[in-house]
């Protein structure tokens, strides 16, 4: 019989940074089982879950992932999905094609819950004092590049991102998006 699984990666918005929301990786993948989802498992601590589903409706899977979370653990958690071809398609669109990494630059991509557009930023977009950049968008996502020398981190371009987009979303380092998809 062939595997009718569907892959997919939830991202938890909001989970296990500054000592807010704090989960045990090993918890979260527990409450993924329990809700009947397979082969789980949990990339790095920042609420990435890879999973196997034989829903194809994302919008189902994301109500049932919120639902079970909030049994499991009496919290709201925004829960962002992505299939691991959506991923796949990402990472062969060479988003940051052209630019240089260093031990200075980080790259970022901000996933949308819903497809959104900035209220009033142009983009690209990069600051004044160029500690960021918003390189380019989708409907769907945001990628971004920090210069760490100019002093600043990423809590600048989320901020911006926030004021700018309605839609609930949740920011990956990129190196985070690669190793979810290995």
């Amino acid at each position: 019989m062939l595997n009718s699984n569907f892959h997919y990666i939830a991202f938890l918005r909001g989970i296990n940074v500054g000592g807010h929301a704090v989960f045990t990786m090993a918890d979260l993948k527990k409450a993924f089982e329990k809700m009947g989802l397979k082969n789980v498992r949990t990339v790095l601590a920042s609420g990435n879950v890879v999973f196997e589903s034989e829903q194809k409706d994302t919008t189902v899977i994301i109500r049932e992932i919120e639902s079970g979370l909030k049994l499991e653990f009496n919290r709201d958690i925004n829960v962002i999905l992505r299939s691991l071809d959506d991923l796949k398609n990402l990472q062969s669109s060479e988003p940051f094609k052209g630019i240089t990494m260093t031990p200075n630059i980080r790259f970022y991509v901000t996933f949308l819950s819903e497809k959104s557009r900035p209220r009033t930023m142009v983009i690209p977009f990069t600051s004044p004092q160029k500690e960021f950049s918003i390189l380019h968008a989708t409907a769907l996502e945001i990628f971004s590049m920090i210069d760490l020398s100019k002093g600043k981190g990423t809590t600048d371009v989320m901020y911006m991102l926030e004021k700018e987009y309605d839609s609930p979303k949740t920011t990956r380092n990129w190196n985070t998006i690669l190793k979810v998809l290995k």
